[in-house]
């Protein structure tokens, strides 16, 4: 089991919590807006109604009690905040950005605090723009972002995973690789832990590059998209 604090309970905060809560992990949401607290609506998951950028309400949740931060808010500023707090002052070993504005990647880095950063519009980029020729490198485009790459696998009738709920894949897949979309004929869609995998699905992955070769084990060999 791991410690996860999210700081962000809007629909990402929420989706990623629900996912961690229905693995086994131990999952603490933090929000200072009344309206994002759903007590109710997640009652296996821990509420902090508070401020994640106030140094104060970090210490009130001891957060150097966990093994993991993600930033999930929908505010890069506050993304960037979190992640700083919790890599500096209370040491946190992983910590996890959301990017919400493609233009402030080149921020989210280590100077920052940030051991790994998503940017979701980037990711739907990618999957759309990824074809089978190659094309010339635009020397305008932002690097990659570092320490992770988009890896992807397409179901086949023999998959264990299909006819499965995506549930069952995540909870399968190596520490370092997340299930981060499926593409199917309804188009690119989040993942949806009830939802059931079909043969010919596209599951594609955020990876750290040392848990491709795990990946493979999981899913038999993966193709590698653009680097995340």
């Amino acid at each position: 089991m791991v410690r996860v604090a999210i700081a962000g309970a809007g629909s990402v905060g929420r989706s990623i919590a629900t996912e961690l809560a229905g693995n086994g992990h131990d999952v603490l949401l933090i929000d200072r807006d009344t309206r994002a607290i759903g007590v109710d609506d997640l009652p296996e998951v821990e509420w902090l109604l508070a401020d994640a950028c106030e140094l104060s309400t970090l210490e009130d949740a001891r957060l150097g009690d966990f093994d993991v931060v993600v930033a999930a808010s929908s505010d890069d500023k506050v993304n960037l905040v979190v992640s700083l707090l919790a890599k500096t002052e209370f040491s946190v070993g992983r910590v996890i950005a959301r990017i919400n504005d493609p233009a402030n990647e080149w921020l989210f880095n280590d100077s920052w605090g940030v051991d790994l950063a998503v940017s979701p519009p980037r990711l739907i980029a990618d999957l759309v723009e990824d074809g089978p020729e190659e094309e010339a490198p635009d020397e305008d485009a932002l690097p990659p972002l570092p320490g992770a790459e988009i890896a992807e696998s397409v179901l086949h009738a023999g998959s264990a995973f299909a006819g499965r709920p995506e549930s069952e894949l995540s909870a399968a897949l190596p520490e370092g690789a997340a299930l981060v979309a499926v593409v199917g004929p309804g188009g690119v869609r989040p993942p949806e832990p009830d939802r059931l995998l079909s043969v010919g699905d596209t599951v594609v992955f955020l990876a750290e590059p040392e848990s491709l070769g795990p990946l493979e084990e999981v899913l038999g060999p993966v193709g590698e998209g653009s680097g995340a």
